[in-house]
């Protein structure tokens, strides 16, 4: 693992919750994406090396969907920056964590992504991030 890549924090609403961040942190939001995949609208600040994502539910039946209504808003998982995603989930695996992808997809930020369950993680979701291009 690099670094800590980013949080992921889920909301029920980007327009609200945009200007509400922007004032946090004092900074603007530097990109807004969609990940069709997963059913998302993403929103993205720079805090110093690392980055804040607001997660959006675009579908109804999407993960971000069901986890604002199984918890609410707020924390929903961290990404750590590696260097090499295909070598990473291969190790984790043999070291016994459970993948929820069992190869990296395209993901937000012009990364490949792959997330662990949080079964095997303490109850923690973690997003494995690579730049697409590294």
């Amino acid at each position: 693992m690099k670094r800590i890549e980013h949080l992921g924090i889920a909301v029920e609403s980007l327009e609200k919750s945009i200007p509400l961040f922007e004032a946090l942190l004092n900074t603007p939001c530097y990109k807004k994406e969609g990940v069709a995949s997963e059913g998302v609208q993403t929103a993205f600040f720079q805090v110093g090396e690392s980055k804040i994502e607001l997660l959006e539910a675009s579908k109804p039946d999407s993960p971000i969907a069901k986890f604002l209504e199984k918890n609410g808003p707020g924390f929903h998982h961290v990404a750590f920056e590696v260097a090499d995603i295909d070598a990473e989930l291969e190790r984790l695996e043999k070291a016994g964590f459970q993948l929820i992808h069992q190869s990296p997809k395209d993901g937000a930020d012009n990364k490949r992504i792959a997330f662990l369950h949080p079964k095997s993680t303490n109850g923690l979701l973690v997003e494995l991030c690579q730049e697409k291009n590294a």
